[in-house]
Parts: C-alpha cells; sequence; structure tokens
C-alpha cells in the first residue's frame, strides 16, 4: 500500500478547483485536506497545515503563486510545489523553476498527466507538461552554456582594464601606481577586484590571464 500523499489546492475559480479535487480523489493514497480561493487562504494553510504537495495557480489575489513559492523556499518548508496554470510564457515557467518549483503543467493537461505530475513531484522529480518540454530543453543549454562560459574582459571597469594592460606589460604593482599616479594600494585593490571578477586564483594567474588577453585589452 502506498503511502498517503497530503495535498494542497489553490485557484481562484470554484469550479476548476472543485473538477480538480474529484480527478485528485480517483486516486486512493492522495488526500486533498484543503482548498484556498486566493493567495492569503493558501499561505494560511501551507504554514498550518504543512501539506506534502502544494497545487498552486500562477495568478490568483495577492500572493500570487510566484509570491507563495517564494515564501516556501525562504521559510524552507518541506512542501513540493506544482504549478496548474494557464500561463504557457516562458518568463513564467523559468521564475517557478528559479523559485524551486518542481512541477509545471497546463490546465488542460490530460487527467493522466495531472496524476502522474503529483507522483514525480512527491518523489522529488521534476515534471514538465509535454507542450512546453522545449522550455526545458532551452533552460538546460543556457545553464551549461554558463557554466562553460569563462568570465569575460566586459566585466572590467577602464580603470581595471588600464592595470590589465601594463600587468601584461610585466610591471609591478609599485610601477603603475607611478605610471598611473596612484597609490600602489590603489593599485593592489585593483587587482584582487580583477581577480574576483574572472575568478582567479593563484599568485601567477593574473599575469598569465593578462598575457593571454592581451590583445583584448
Amino acid at each position: 500500500m502506498r503511502q498517503e500523499l497530503t495535498i494542497l489546492i489553490a485557484d481562484d475559480h470554484p469550479v476548476f478547483r472543485r473538477g480538480l479535487r474529484q480527478i485528485i480523489e480517483t486516486v486512493p493514497e492522495f488526500r486533498v485536506v484543503a482548498e484556498a480561493e486566493n493567495g492569503a487562504e493558501a499561505h494560511a494553510f501551507l504554514r498550518d497545515l504543512r501539506p506534502q504537495i502544494a497545487i498552486l495557480d500562477v495568478e490568483m489575489p495577492r500572493p500570487d503563486g510566484l509570491e507563495l513559492a517564494r515564501e516556501v523556499r525562504e521559510q524552507n518548508w518541506p512542501i513540493a510545489l506544482l504549478f496548474l496554470t494557464m500561463y504557457k510564457e516562458e518568463r513564467f515557467f523559468n521564475a517557478a523553476l528559479d523559485l524551486g518549483v518542481k512541477g509545471y503543467l497546463l490546465k488542460d493537461s490530460a487527467i493522466s498527466d495531472i496524476i502522474a505530475g503529483i507522483r514525480a513531484v512527491a518523489a522529488g522529480q521534476h515534471f514538465i507538461t509535454p507542450a512546453l518540454s522545449t522550455y526545458l530543453v532551452n533552460r538546460t543549454r543556457r545553464a551549461t552554456e554558463l557554466a562553460w562560459q569563462e568570465p569575460g574582459l566586459e566585466s572590467l571597469t577602464p580603470s581595471e582594464r588600464r592595470v590589465l594592460q601594463l600587468v601584461a606589460n610585466g610591471k609591478t604593482s609599485r610601477q603603475i601606481a607611478q605610471e598611473l599616479f596612484v597609490s600602489q594600494r590603489t593599485i593592489e585593490h585593483h587587482r584582487a577586484n580583477i581577480m574576483a571578477k574572472l575568478n582567479l586564483k593563484g599568485g601567477n594567474a593574473l599575469l598569465q590571464f593578462a598575457i593571454k588577453n592581451q590583445h583584448e585589452l
């Protein structure tokens, strides 16, 4: 026998809530512990009942679904979140996943997808409505590109780029300070900022980077 899953439904459309509850309760181990018609009610139920699963709409009387997701994350409540919404825009999808939402389904999803989504989210897995699966592919690709992307020179200020040019020319901090008419302490501060921005570590890392990228400075 499967373990019981407690579920909160939050949606401001009573007919939809009632229909969703009927669908959910066809599964013996699913138990709807509360229904909320707005964000304030949902927040109170989340705080007091701590259901294992919360099914939220993106758009509700304040707080909306995204604000509730942020609150669940900040409070570190052990509640898995699934969005069931009409919003197909990628920006809402990404905002939800950024806040820790595990499931994202459209309201016209098949009953089997809704049930599968609840099971997946309860198991700590992501479940995305098939119609939006390309969004997850895009998100994964962007994350991979960012992970492999080296920090760029565009993050440096003009002063930092000038210091880096002089480092590439083999000048010491003292010599750079004299050439730029600033204190050596200022140059050391610039060097530290450059290394932090470029994620450089080690005694010779700054010099090696400066020489390698000298033609771009």
